[in-house]
């Protein structure tokens, strides 16, 4: 029996989600979260996840970083990128870090239903109207090294790599991860080395790197115009 973890922050996008790999595929059993928190949590407990629907901008996920995490910590899982995010470039950049798909938010049923069939069939899955403009994206040059790289950390390095991105010093990932604080620098030693960097600073800036503005937060020009009438009492043209 296939096993399916949805996540996304909106419950309405998760029913629709649900609704269809119930369709898509008989016997699913269907787990949920809505922050990345949750999603590492039932990846913790759970080592039968055959497939990740993974919101690129859900509470505690910064673009393609979450996505790089899970490619390092559960390798065995696949994971299928969602978003309102057609950008071709950025679905480009998310294959070449090991997505296994990617599902817009404007996809109807029928191509959800596709896609997850596709996904758990081992098949890369893109909607067919954006595939063409994807293919003629360009890879960004450091991107599959990046993402070589970033896959050669173990699960824990990984998590270290995270908490380094964070700002946390040595003691306080020490703390969150119940390690001492030796073990902390070791692992240091370890990712600076994979990764190619001479220390902290650096090695937080490669993660940062993978973040990725959500479009569904900008604010258009003409509303932050309407907004500054508002307060101000005068029109962009006065």
């Amino acid at each position: 029996m296939p096993i399916l973890l949805i996540a996304d922050d909106h419950p309405l996008f998760r029913a629709a989600l649900r609704g269809a790999a119930a369709e898509a595929v008989a016997d699913m059993h269907v787990e949920e979260a809505d922050t990345f928190d949750g999603v590492i949590a039932v990846l913790d407990a759970r080592s039968d996840i055959d497939l990740v629907l993974l919101d690129l901008h859900m509470p505690g996920n910064h673009g393609l970083a979450g996505l790089a995490a899970i490619r390092a910590q559960f390798p065995a899982v696949a994971v299928a990128l969602v978003s309102a995010n057609e950008d071709p470039q950025v679905i480009r950049r998310a294959l070449d870090h090991g997505a296994a798909g990617y599902i817009p938010k404007s996809a109807g049923l029928d191509e959800m239903r596709q896609a997850i069939r596709s996904v758990l069939a081992c098949e890369q899955w893109l909607p067919p109207a954006l595939r063409g403009p994807v293919e003629r994206a360009d890879s960004l040059p450091h991107d599959a090294d990046l993402a070589a790289r970033l896959a050669s950390l173990t699960p824990q390095q990984f998590r270290v790599l995270t908490l380094v991105a964070q700002g946390l010093l040595n003691k306080q990932i020490a703390d969150r991860l119940d390690v001492q604080e030796r073990t902390v620098k070791a692992h240091l030693s370890a990712i600076f080395e994979k990764l190619g960097v001479r220390n902290r600073t650096h090695a937080g800036v490669i993660l940062r790197e993978l973040e990725i503005g959500d479009p569904a937060r900008r604010v258009e020009p003409d509303v932050a115009d309407r907004a500054d009438e508002s307060r101000t009492g005068t029109s962009p043209t006065q």
